[in-house]
């Protein structure tokens, strides 16, 4: 109950901060959201979106689940693709990853954890593929970040795939996708793809699973 207080607490105090500079703060946001920015991440805790980005209220839609996963039987998710990239008429679509994913972890070990297992089945499969190479990096910190950064890569290129970014392409090559990681140790943000805006590029994504992703 203490922890519920604090929530409230800290609330009043946001709004008292907030509206003692700017008294129509609120009532401005109040009215039809108009976001630049549909945030696809992980359901961590310890990834906090507006913090990490710095953007104020009505600037990013945003959904999130374990691992930051694409799914195309996804039902929520592709809802809320359809409604940002339909009505919201966002600019991008943002894929977030971190390092420390508790969700990627999972799937690079064996253990069984129940129901999870099945959402993380893709997360395992680009395991699979890139067996080889993880295995002949350095060690498992090294192997870990880089099936982060294959994952975000492999959700860009699934995200690219979908119907309802198929159809907004061919009405205008809009909106752009991008694929980021954030790093929970040092809080930057790392860029995996940038402005995927068509078919040619999700070619050239498909190639670059293939290579090391630099920083």
């Amino acid at each position: 109950m203490e922890n519920l207080k604090r929530l409230f607490d800290n609330n009043r105090k946001i709004v008292e901060e907030v509206t003692s500079a700017d008294p129509d703060f609120f009532k401005r946001r109040a009215g039809k959201q108009e976001p630049h920015f549909l945030f696809i991440g992980c359901a961590d805790s310890r990834v906090p979106i507006e913090t990490l980005t710095g953007v104020s209220p009505g600037e990013m839609f945003v959904h999130r689940n374990i691992a930051n996963q694409v799914v195309s039987a996804d039902l929520n998710l592709l809802s809320v693709l359809q409604y940002a990239i339909e009505v919201l008429d966002v600019k991008h679509v943002i894929v977030c990853g971190h390092y420390q994913c508790g969700g990627v972890k999972a799937a690079m070990g064996t253990e069984s954890y129940g129901l999870v297992d099945y959402w993380l089945a893709g997360v395992r499969d680009t395991v699979r593929r890139h067996a080889s190479e993880l295995e002949a990096s350095p060690g498992e910190d090294e192997r870990f970040k880089r099936v982060v950064d294959l994952n975000v890569l492999r959700q860009v290129y699934n995200l690219a795939r979908t119907p309802v970014v198929q159809n907004a392409w061919k009405r205008g090559r809009r909106p752009l996708l991008h694929g980021l990681v954030y790093d929970i140790h040092d809080g930057f943000l790392k860029s995996i793809a940038l402005e995927v805006d068509g078919p040619d590029k999700v070619r050239e994504l498909f190639e670059a699973r293939r290579r090391s992703i630099g920083d």
